[in-house]
């Protein structure tokens, strides 16, 4: 039975078997998690999906944007084989991304090829 999605989401694991952005969002409050998530399932189910729900960062890393009050959500993902590895995740307060923010989602993605 097809659920629909035409991209699946998996959450990214380190050497240690932790899930950092299922561990970052169980510390956000509810209704941010409810505004990611939604964000998240937007792009599952509407993939290839552009902005404003998703931008291309180059390099394969693709963010999700999320706008919450008085603050930006961002989950950074790459695409492989009909999946979208959820990398990285940070809330900010202006426009402009970390580079250590996207540095550190470009180094998951790079472990994450270097297994298979």
């Amino acid at each position: 039975m097809s659920t629909g999605k035409t991209i699946q989401a998996v959450f990214f694991q380190s050497d240690s078997g932790s899930e950092p952005v299922k561990d970052w969002l169980r510390g956000l409050l509810p209704q941010e998690k409810k505004a990611i998530g939604d964000d998240i399932k937007t792009a599952e189910f509407g993939w290839p999906i552009g902005m404003p729900v998703c931008r291309n960062l180059h390099g394969g890393i693709w963010e999700i944007r999320t706008n919450l009050e008085k603050k930006i959500a961002r989950v950074f993902f790459c695409v492989d084989d009909g999946r979208m590895y959820l990398l990285h995740g940070i809330i900010k307060k202006s426009q402009k991304t970390p580079k250590e923010a996207l540095e550190l989602a470009r180094k998951r993605k790079r472990r994450l090829f270097n297994e298979r």
